[in-house]
């Protein structure tokens, strides 16, 4: 099993957005050698100000890393990427490793595993739990579906971006392991704005109210940093509506495959589309206004948001 160490390999970096561009920050941090692609040629010029080297194409990216490392926006992208005549396996050398870290379905997590290997290409899924402020402090959960010995031999990539690290399984296990992360997610920021609401409505003051629900033991740690944003109606996007929405679908269509039923998701799925529906690029957590303006709670600082 080849070194993943920083000093003995080069990795090809797809998708530079506001995940992706902090992991790559990252490894150049941790000593790297870093060629990057992405569609918006200035996000890659942006990264190669510090330290990385800006590929042409995704082919010759490919054909010169060690291993590859994507972070893309969803299931299109990351067919797009790998499968097309000019992609990532048409590029890439037998014995290349990818570890493709978007969020999407299983089924295409696996079916990637399946192509690369008739290619002589390692694939490990593995996906992202944890924000953006996660993502720059090297402080994300690693989601990891695959090869156990190759799960052991890319750990000091895992460690360079991550606090922690988990094997779930074989192929496509990773990426289901984060849709049922972000099934809590959702979940979590619905039941949150329902019970906000139904706070405000009762009489209690709205800032008080947030400060000490964040000081509970039933908000997430996930959800906290949201309460302190929501208090002073703060929804600049750190987990996109976008984002959320995409992920509501994957688990919708993964449980519809399964045959599971799940109400309570179907209806957050459904507040959070008509939030989305609003044409505003704003954070998950804008759920919570959505659910004031339906239950008519007047919010003094609204005309102030951010």
């Amino acid at each position: 099993m080849k070194s993943f160490a920083a000093d003995q390999m080069k990795i090809g970096f797809i998708g530079l957005g506001n995940m992706g561009s902090r992991i790559a920050q990252r490894l150049l941090d941790h000593g790297y050698r870093l060629e990057v692609y992405d569609r918006n040629f200035a996000k890659a010029e942006g990264i190669a100000a510090k330290g990385a080297v800006v590929a042409k194409n995704i082919l010759e990216l490919a054909h010169t890393a060690d291993v590859v490392l994507s972070c893309l926006t969803n299931d299109e992208a990351v067919r797009s990427v790998f499968l097309e005549p000019a992609g990532v396996l048409a590029g890439a050398r037998p014995g290349t490793t990818v570890l493709e870290m978007s969020t999407i379905s299983p089924e295409t997590s696996r079916e990637l595993h399946r192509l690369s290997a008739r290619k002589g290409i390692d694939v490990l899924d593995v996906a992202i739990s944890g924000s953006t402020p996660a993502a720059e402090q090297g402080m994300l959960t690693l989601l990891v579906g695959g090869n156990e010995d190759l799960f052991r031999a890319a750990e000091p990539i895992f460690r360079s971006v991550a606090k922690q690290h988990f094997l779930l399984g074989g192929p496509g296990s990773g990426t289901a392991m984060k849709l049922v992360v972000n099934t809590l997610l959702g979940l979590g920021m619905q039941a949150i704005a329902e019970a906000v609401v139904l706070g405000e409505k009762t009489g209690l003051d709205r800032k008080r109210l947030l400060e000490v629900l964040s000081k509970t033991a039933v908000v997430a740690p996930a959800h906290v940093g949201k309460l302190a944003r929501i208090a002073i109606n703060d929804y600049s996007p750190q987990f996109p509506l976008s984002l959320m929405n995409k992920d509501f679908q994957l688990i919708l269509n993964a449980a519809a495959k399964e045959q599971v039923r799940m109400p309570a998701t179907e209806t957050a799925f459904y507040v959070n589309s008509e939030e989305l529906d609003g044409g505003n690029e704003e954070d998950f957590s804008a759920v919570l206004r959505r659910m004031e303006e339906v239950a008519g709670v007047s919010n003094p600082l609204a005309s102030h948001a951010i």
